[in-house]
């Protein structure tokens, strides 16, 4: 394996290409770590570093410390002599989905998976109308908000950067965030390359005021990951109006939508459920069995 290369804007085809093949054939349960999307914006609080070779990986460390290796390569049709080498300087393989794993030899190597960095999965039909009695809250929180103003959606472009900007910068204010904290430096960065990077959104207005904004990004057909969904404290509902918009008016069809995972973050989890998940998508780390 060659020298690992910090992340850098000359490395996405090289590394894309590879997570393609990846993601083949996993339509919505595609995890939400598989694009170098994700990887690249979260190159500093993972550490993340390309390793080159024959079985290339990129390196990083997850949020409790586990030193790791996301394969770029069927991990099967390697032998489990040259994994276990692989391994020598890592805590394990991370993340991996069912489908990787199960293709596994179970006498090799031992799978486990935390609740805290599981996936949430949602039907996009379940934002077009929140129906049902459990999502009710959802629909007259959205109501409040039309009655309240009119609310303006712009396709994302930078025209609206400044706007998205002043929404993230209230964001933090509302949330009582120091600055860096959060997804801050992520979530300017991806703002300001969102062409570069895959991400499309909007960005919304209720009577010419920045209310809210989000990008997403497509890693299969249909299925998009939410990566940054920003709304300001003053315009109750937005985020239920900013998905609802999202799923019924993209130019694209929307079948799933991930809200990646929660990081055992009691606000976070409460948040997250109350959309009513279709599924939790597990990220497995695999090590050698002993």
């Amino acid at each position: 394996m060659d020298a690992a290369r910090p992340l850098d804007p000359d490395l996405p085809p090289e590394i894309d290409k590879a997570l393609r093949r990846l993601r083949e054939g996993m339509a919505e349960a595609c995890l939400s770590e598989f694009s170098f999307t994700n990887l690249y914006l979260f190159r500093r609080e993972h550490d993340y570093r390309y390793l080159a070779g024959e079985h290339p990986c990129v390196s990083g460390r997850t949020y409790d410390g586990a030193r790791h290796l996301l394969p770029l390569f069927p991990l099967h049709e390697a032998p489990p002599a040259t994994l276990c080498r692989l391994l020598a300087e890592h805590d394990c393989f991370y993340p991996l989905a069912h489908s990787q794993v199960a293709r596994l030899d179970p006498q090799c190597f031992a799978a486990s998976a935390s609740r805290d960095d599981a996936d949430y999965l949602y039907r996009a039909d379940s934002f077009r109308h929140y129906r049902g009695s459990v999502l009710a809250k959802k629909r007259n929180l959205m109501k409040q908000l039309l009655a309240s103003g009119s609310v303006r959606a712009s396709r994302y472009s930078q025209a609206w950067h400044a706007d998205a900007l002043a929404v993230l910068e209230g964001w933090m204010a509302d949330k009582g965030k120091q600055p860096g904290e959060a997804d801050q430096l992520a979530g300017i960065e991806a703002l300001a390359r969102a062409d570069q990077l895959g991400l499309e959104g909007f960005v919304y207005h209720l009577d010419g005021q920045p209310a809210g904004f989000l990008l997403a990004e497509e890693v299969q057909a249909g299925v998009f990951v939410m990566r940054f969904a920003k709304g300001l404290d003053a315009f109750k509902g937005i985020y239920q109006y900013m998905f609802q918009h999202f799923c019924a008016s993209f130019d694209r069809p929307v079948h799933w939508l991930n809200f990646e995972q929660d990081l055992g973050m009691a606000n976070f989890r409460h948040t997250k459920l109350s959309y009513q998940p279709a599924a939790l998508l597990s990220k497995f780390r695999v090590r050698p069995a002993r």
